[in-house]
């Protein structure tokens, strides 16, 4: 993809899922769910199954990511962050290096929507 190609991908909204069709791709196996929040908000719980992958690391130097995306399968990439802003941020780069991504929004529409929370490594 070319540089212009690239940016105006980066720039484009991001596609957005609901949870509860999250679920059902998650539960098809068609995809995986990744926490894009920083390690210290992990804490506080996340969603039940998913990779903690901070974007912090996806924008930066890959060394958590890396290995995922090479084994992704070609599975389709669900992320979700506080509010839904650094997942779109994460989807609108993976989509413009070629991966199936969708915002899943944020981990209180996750919470309220019923979703397994189980409680997060503490950071440090």
């Amino acid at each position: 993809m070319s540089i212009l190609g690239k940016i105006k991908s980066i720039l484009a909204p991001a596609s957005g899922v609901s949870p509860a069709e999250c679920f059902s791709r998650l539960n098809g196996g068609r995809a995986l769910l990744i926490d894009v929040r920083e390690p210290d908000e992990w804490a506080g719980g996340v969603a039940r199954g998913a990779l903690l992958l901070p974007l912090s690391d996806l924008a930066g130097a890959r060394s958590l990511w890396r290995g995922m995306l090479a084994g992704a399968s070609g599975r389709e990439l669900l992320l979700y962050c506080k509010s839904g802003a650094r997942s779109g941020m994460a989807v609108r780069l993976l989509t413009a290096e070629g991966f199936r991504a969708a915002n899943a929004g944020g981990f209180a529409g996750w919470v309220a929507a019923g979703w397994p929370v189980e409680r997060g490594p503490r950071a440090g």
